[in-house]
């Protein structure tokens, strides 16, 4: 996809920010499809039964436990 800026005073980005900024808005943009599915899922059928859902506590701690696996990974590479 070859896009010419127009000469409107910006400041041009090098070409692998050009791309990491693509792909991150490409990730936000999954990120945003995947909710507006799960919204319309629940304007078509309602609410899920509270009993068959994770507890928000639950899945709080669950990312944190990744997150926090993560950074140590990380560390240690």
């Amino acid at each position: 996809m070859s896009h010419t800026p127009a000469d409107d005073g910006r400041e041009p980005v090098a070409d692998h920010a050009a791309d990491a900024l693509r792909s991150w808005a490409q990730a936000e943009r999954t990120q945003a499809d995947a909710l507006a599915q799960v919204l319309e899922d629940i304007a078509a059928n309602g609410l899920p039964d509270p009993e068959t859902c994770v507890p928000w506590e639950e899945l709080r701690d669950q990312h944190l436990a990744e997150l926090a696996g993560g950074q140590t990974e990380h560390r240690a590479a």
